[in-house]
């Protein structure tokens, strides 16, 4: 009885010293911050494509179709 529990501890202790000897790094907070940066990252970047669209592409394709419509021959 005493050798099974004792057994059980060893294996316990042995987890734990594995546990803490890994040296990979790759945690729920690094995977946090990446999906965070990425998802930032990917907000300016519509938000730069919506103001680019809005203010300088429509207005030019917007008055280049009503130049075309705006024939007075």
């Amino acid at each position: 009885m005493f050798k099974k529990i004792r057994n059980k501890v060893n294996g316990a202790v042995l987890s734990v010293k594995t546990a803490i000897a890994n040296k990979r790094a790759e945690g729920y907070v690094d995977s946090g911050v990446k999906i965070l940066i990425a998802v930032v990252i990917g907000a300016l970047l519509l938000a730069g494509l919506y103001v680019l669209f809005n203010s300088t592409i429509m207005l030019s394709v917007t008055s280049k179709i009503q130049e075309l419509f705006n024939y007075k021959g």
